[in-house]
């Protein structure tokens, strides 16, 4: 087996992250969930365009926290089944979109309803509370880092993950026990963070997760493609570093490696050991923090790329539900 660029794979199962936890974490979530369950999310279901025999599809708005509308596509299988479904939720990578309809059909086919979440100003049609609709990509990590924690953008998209989790349950179609969830990259680590703030969630697939462990990003010297606005931020507001304990602290609130303790759902995770994007050692930071039932899928030969057999396996873990 090839080496990590990282560090050796086994002390990447014994790391335990180097990015701070803010004191006061728990309660920061806490807070941030009684504001998501007093938040009316004022659903709207539209017919979709895309048309289809196996399933019904719908353009699906919520509001989230702090009033942004936040929009998802929900795919209902059409007939053949009585009872109660299991449903699964989609995360998507950083700066896209809930994707096609097409690829999530085969979830459909198994009988799921399925729920795509376009993330607040990226790539889809969720809405920016700024009044931005679509593309705003540079910045989203420490969008908000200099006021409020409450403020930050990454905090409300782990709660908009949370509302969308539990509209879903509450659809009268879908059994609230067998709900799974899976993305990668920023998928996987708002997969992650939707299985940490909602326990129940019965399974998680997250692969190679963004979101975790900022700190030895930085100091790998690998602030750099999705990472970059933490290169950008030092050099534009804060160049000699004056203010880099302060920042590393805040960034703990939206570390997904910090929620992983809270995650009930038997977890599957996939890691690249080559992946220069999110390193191994800020995904395994996470991985090693999750109590519940894991395992874990690794390819030493690939990065942050498509992997082989990695959505069969997927699926296969899925339809267990």
């Amino acid at each position: 087996m090839p080496l990590t660029f990282d560090m050796p794979l086994e002390k990447l199962h014994t790391y335990g992250g180097r990015n701070p936890k803010p004191h006061d974490f728990d309660d920061f979530w806490e807070a941030g969930l009684k504001e998501m369950r007093a938040t009316d999310p004022a659903l709207e279901l539209r017919p979709a365009g895309f048309k289809t025999d196996v399933a019904n599809c719908f353009d699906m708005f919520f509001t989230g926290v702090g009033g942004a509308r936040v929009h998802a596509k929900l795919l209902h299988p059409r007939g053949g089944h009585s009872g109660k479904r299991p449903a699964v939720l989609m995360f998507h990578g950083y700066s896209g979109n809930a994707g096609d309809w097409y690829d999530k059909l085969g979830y459909v086919a198994q009988g799921f309803v399925v729920a795509a979440m376009d993330c607040r100003g990226q790539g889809g049609l969720s809405e920016d509370r700024g009044g931005t609709v679509g593309q705003t990509l540079r910045g989203h990590i420490i969008r908000g880092v200099d006021g409020p924690p409450e403020k930050m953008l990454f905090r409300q998209i782990f709660l908009d993950t949370a509302m969308l989790a539990r509209i879903v349950m509450e659809i009268p179609e879908v059994d609230p026990a067998r709900v799974g969830a899976t993305g990668a990259s920023q998928g996987g680590g708002l997969t992650l963070a939707c299985a940490s703030l909602v326990p129940a969630i019965k399974r998680a697939a997250p692969v190679y997760p963004f979101l975790s462990d900022y700190r030895r990003t930085w100091e790998m010297d690998q602030a750099k493609d999705a990472y970059q606005e933490l290169k950008d931020y030092f050099r534009q507001f804060d160049p000699n570093h004056e203010r880099e304990e302060e920042l590393f602290a805040r960034l703990g609130y939206i570390d997904v490696q910090h929620l992983a303790p809270r995650i009930k759902a038997e977890v599957l995770m996939t890691v690249g050991l080559m992946d220069t994007i999110c390193p191994p050692s800020t995904q395994f930071a996470a991985y090693n923090k999750i109590k519940a039932k894991k395992s874990l899928a690794v390819y030493p030969d690939f990065g942050h790329e498509a992997l082989p057999r990695s959505p069969d396996r997927i699926f296969q873990f899925m339809s267990g539900l």
